[in-house]
């Protein structure tokens, strides 16, 4: 019964919803904690006969084992998903998951930077060198698009349209967005492409890979990770930044200035619009810090 659903599940996890391969790992573990659970105090109990007290029960057994609170959540997560599937498919007729509640998480806002930071980010980079102009060239398809770095160093030749101002990237679940880009980026692009990339000879595989080191590779999430933090080192920024800093400011810097939320859910390529309100934890941060400077009545 349960071997039977797991296996259905991980096919429709695949095939439907073409999540990548780590995010499938992480459902099937998440329901193979229930499954362990099951099997040991309700080993005769149906899927159909699960109840949302024996869910809670698991949930009680998960927390006595030290899980932490954003660990419950994500379990209970993939546990929502999995019942959610077998009430889709018809092997329930009920979702015993519905009001199951996850442990309340204490969001830490993501350090930002302001756009004179951005500025004097940029300004750290050697543009004298064949690696600093590449270098240049990825924060500010970074910071001009909100890429994930994932999304940064598989970006292909072949998907930039920068005569249209456009890029399309592979995302998470292999799904591709189009993305706008700006002039800014789309200049530093053009500028390495031709002064540097096309006097590098890639590895094979590695033809319409865009961003490559000087052996012909293309670049690792460390190298990037390295990359930014060498340029913050450089340019005297003294706050925690790493690559996502340049995307949690993509998204900010857009709230701030006034964008749609589903716009820039749009962008940044959130399959939830509760990913992307985030952001609009940091524009009303933003806006009391406005109010507080600038109000003659708010200090």
């Amino acid at each position: 019964m349960w071997e039977a659903a797991i296996k259905d599940f991980k096919a429709f996890l695949q095939l439907e919803k073409s999540l990548a391969k780590a995010s499938v790992e992480a459902y099937l573990h998440d329901v193979s904690l229930l499954n362990d659970f099951f099997s040991q105090q309700y080993p005769q109990l149906s899927l159909e006969a699960i109840k949302l007290s024996h869910l809670n029960e698991f949930i009680v057994s998960v927390a006595q084992k030290k899980f932490t609170a954003s660990s419950q959540a994500r379990l209970i997560s993939g546990i929502k998903s999995f019942f959610l599937y077998l009430l889709i498919e018809n092997i329930i007729t009920a979702d015993p998951s519905e009001l199951l509640g996850a442990p309340k998480i204490e969001r830490n806002l993501p350090d930002v930077l302001n756009i004179e930071e951005i500025n004097q980010l940029f300004a750290g980079i050697d543009h004298s060198t064949p690696e600093g102009q590449r270098n240049r060239a990825i924060l500010e398809t970074m910071y001009s698009s909100g890429l994930r770095v994932s999304e940064v160093i598989k970006l292909t030749i072949s998907n930039l349209f920068l005569d249209v101002g456009y890029i399309r990237v592979l995302g998470k679940g292999n799904k591709e967005r189009l993305i706008p880009i700006g002039d800014e980026a789309s200049k530093h692009i053009r500028l390495y492409s031709e002064n540097i990339r096309n006097s590098l000879t890639p590895k094979k595989g590695q033809e319409d890979i865009l961003f490559l080191n000087r052996r012909g590779s293309g670049l690792s999430r460390v190298w990037i990770f390295n990359i930014i933090k060498d340029a913050a080192l450089k340019s005297g920024i003294t706050k925690n930044i790493h690559p996502h800093t340049l995307r949690h400011s993509f998204a900010t810097h857009l709230i701030e200035g006034g964008a749609n939320l589903r716009a820039v859910q749009e962008m940044l390529g959130h399959e939830s619009i509760t990913t992307t309100e985030l952001y609009t934890h940091l524009d009303q941060r933003f806006l009391r810090e406005t109010l507080q400077k600038y109000h003659p009545r708010f200090h």
